[in-house]
């Protein structure tokens, strides 16, 4: 049988005191004697008093809760912005509800739902693979709810956003195998309909442009970005009449993943191939070789993102225009693009 949870309201009958001063007590106000203070806590205590914050989040018209909706925690680069995210949202005195859309639009739309049920006051987000529909938000914005995009963020919109220049990411990737001596640059890019796949792509056209080589349509290799997708990419690639020299992928994983298969057909990387990478994640430094990627200052990211809520909080009701932070990548070489070092 459960136990019934214990009130402020109970805690005061008990100690013959107002409600207001209980609250007070607790929430340790100057006006409150340090004698009533230590008897309302340590009563709060014996009866494992736990606080109603939604019944606070009414009272006072906030929750000091923010949510965030991240397609996956399973690699470095969402598990460092959610690090980020927490630690300045906790600075400034808010806890952080975490949410995974799994990379599914339907589940997006369920955590939606599910933070705003959480009376949030604000909500971070990085779109799921298949969000192409973005009607699902428009229920926050109507609520006056602040909401960041970072990373993927919707496209065409006026949207407040924390993202990377993932175009001159892509820039710098290309231009640095073309610096190393490969001509043959085929690219692994992720779904063109989010914004950081399109704009890496476009970054890796510039450089080849820039350099005078062509951008071969049949070494550009449209996939989900997994180390599945970077195996059957690669194999795709060597079937061709003139397979490439190197590999710019928009992801670490599927780039792992070309890895994999090219040593498993004896292929050295970056005699034969090279092979680049880009988020930087944790395992980018333990292959062998260890493979070249792209910083995006993941935790940065998300430090930037609550930092902009914050902004869109304080400044409410002085019609707040959206804004954009673009955060610069860094280029991270690594053994598997340096032949000229060999």
């Amino acid at each position: 049988m459960n136990k019934k949870r214990i009130s402020i309201t109970d805690i005061a009958e008990q100690l013959s005191l107002s409600i207001s001063t209980v609250s007070r007590a607790l929430s340790d106000h100057p006006g409150i004697s340090d004698a009533t203070k230590k008897r309302v806590i340590k009563l709060a205590k014996a009866q494992n008093y736990q606080p109603n914050y939604m019944a606070a989040a009414l009272r006072k018209g906030r929750s000091n809760l923010l949510g965030i909706i991240v397609p996956h925690i399973d690699g470095h680069f969402f598990t460092m912005v959610v690090k980020g995210v927490e630690a300045v949202a906790s600075k400034a005195g808010f806890n952080v509800l975490i949410c995974q859309s799994n990379e599914d639009v339907a589940h997006e739309s369920t955590n939606i739902d599910t933070l705003l049920n959480a009376q949030v006051d604000g909500i971070l987000v990085s779109l799921a693979r298949t969000t192409r529909d973005s009607s699902h938000f428009d229920k926050v914005l109507k609520q006056g709810i602040p909401l960041v995009f970072f990373d993927r963020i919707l496209e065409g919109k006026q949207v407040n956003a924390v993202v990377l220049d993932d175009r001159e990411g892509g820039y710098l990737s290309t231009k640095h195998l073309i610096q190393q001596g490969y001509r043959r640059i085929a690219h692994f890019a992720g779904p063109q309909h989010l914004n950081i796949y399109k704009y890496r792509r476009l970054g890796y056209e510039d450089a080849l442009r820039e350099a005078n080589l062509p951008v071969e349509p049949t070494y550009t290799v449209i996939n989900d970005m997994t180390l599945e997708d970077g195996i059957e990419g690669m194999k795709q690639l060597l079937d061709l009449p003139i397979p490439p020299d190197a590999v710019f992928s928009a992801s670490d994983f599927s780039a792992v993943g070309a890895l994999q298969l090219l040593k498993s057909r004896h292929i050295q990387v970056p005699q034969d191939i090279a092979i680049s990478g880009f988020s930087n994640e944790t395992f980018t430094a333990l292959t062998e070789p260890m493979i070249t990627s792209v910083d995006q200052h993941c935790e940065q990211m998300g430090q930037s993102a609550v930092e902009l809520f914050l902004q869109i909080l304080k400044e409410k009701n002085n019609n707040f225009s959206p804004r954009r932070v673009v955060l610069q990548p860094d280029l991270v070489v690594r053994n598997s693009t340096t032949r000229n070092s060999q």
